[in-house]
């Protein structure tokens, strides 16, 4: 084994490029000698360092963190240092099981979505929903896009994942009535915590839904069906409806894939 090796050698080793080698120099963590040419070389002391600021930096910590532990190591100061590895991988690794139930929770959700037979109304009792709410007239799809990331933007310390949430945005009655499909006055998103903040609230109790599946140009139809549907039996209208993106694309860009649900809350009475 030779007692020395150059930068190109080392940066191979390592997959670190010469750039960062050069900034290890610089900190003073690394301190290469020169050969006759100018070469940087670098001993095994400088190799024995490279794997600790590689295997510290992969849990994130600083430079400087890393510089100061090498600059005074010491087998106290190694079990301190062990200790905040140990408490830094607990938390990765909770951080780990929280996004394997997340995608867990969003496979469930897609496969159960998928097995949707759309066209059908059906009455559902829903709990009470809190949502935060970002109030916008809405023509295209390329707007209802930039508005929810307005929202998710605002509101986005209390959402854990926007995969998984539940996006809905209430209709502009007054062009459906006019004839004009697919305009909305306002995007929400339902909050997965009940004591969080909002900005409404869904009020729990009886609701008509319909699922459609495509485009979204077709939703001033079906709206119209649902509350045909209403007239027929009788029900009165609580609300105004609104749509919730059940598949969207977040999931797929074949719009005929995208799944949506009608509901809008009556009273069986």
């Amino acid at each position: 084994m030779k007692d020395y090796y150059k930068i190109g050698e080392i940066s191979k080793l390592y997959g670190i490029g010469a750039d960062s080698l050069r900034y290890y120099e610089e900190l003073g963590i690394l301190k290469p000698r020169r050969d006759e040419n100018g070469y940087r070389l670098y001993n095994l002391k400088d190799i024995y360092k490279l794997n600790v600021i590689r295997d510290l930096r992969l849990l994130n910590f600083s430079m400087e963190q890393i510089k100061e532990y090498l600059d005074k190591q010491s087998l106290s100061n190694t079990l301190k240092l062990l200790h905040q590895e140990q408490e830094l991988l607990e938390q990765k690794i909770q951080e780990l099981a929280q996004r394997k139930e997340i995608i867990a929770q969003r496979i469930t959700s897609l496969q159960s979505s998928m097995s949707i037979q759309p066209g059908i109304i059906s009455v559902k009792t829903i709990p009470k929903r809190r949502c935060v709410q970002l109030n916008q007239h809405i023509t295209r799809d390329e707007e209802m896009d930039f508005v929810i990331k307005k929202l998710h933007k605002k509101h986005e310390s209390k959402i854990k994942d926007f995969g998984n949430l539940s996006i809905g945005a209430f209709y502009s009655m007054e062009d459906w009535r006019r004839g004009i499909a697919n305009v909305y006055q306002s995007v929400f998103f339902i909050l997965d915590d009940p004591s969080s903040d909002c900005d409404f609230t869904l009020p729990e109790g009886t609701y008509l839904s319909c699922f459609y599946q495509g485009s979204y140009q077709q939703n001033g139809q079906r709206i119209q069906e649902v509350l045909s549907y209403a007239r027929k039996k009788g029900f009165a209208l609580l609300g105004q409806p609104f749509e919730l993106y059940k598949i969207d694309n977040r999931d797929t860009m074949e719009e005929q894939e995208f799944l949506t649900e009608i509901q809008v809350q009556v009273s069986l009475s």
